[in-house]
């Protein structure tokens, strides 16, 4: 009877142990993503403003996705996407803006 309450309680201290590790690794992964969802617009917005700087914005147009598209120097058409990244663009991808 002795034998069978010390397996009950480590089967009961086992699960428990199993229950925290996993709940931390969720919170861990939740944090990570998090960081990477931060990481993403912070280098989105850095890229977006210093394409507004040094590069002109082709005025009436958008991506296809209704993204700003601008123009390097070396006349290249291309837009920002969500994760900081220029996304060079063919004539063909480029439409007018609606009104």
């Amino acid at each position: 009877m002795n034998s069978q309450k010390l397996r009950t309680g480590l089967f009961a201290v086992a699960i428990t142990v199993s229950a925290v590790l996993a709940g931390q690794a969720g919170t861990a992964q939740g944090i990570d993503s998090t960081a990477k969802k931060v990481g993403h617009k912070t280098a989105s917005l850095a890229v977006k403003g210093a394409s507004k700087i040094t590069d002109k914005t082709y005025k009436g147009k958008e991506g296809p996705g209704g993204q700003t598209v601008y123009i390097d120097k070396h006349d290249k058409k291309y837009y920002v996407d969500e994760k900081g990244k220029k996304i060079y663009l063919k004539a063909s991808q480029i439409h007018d803006k609606p009104e």
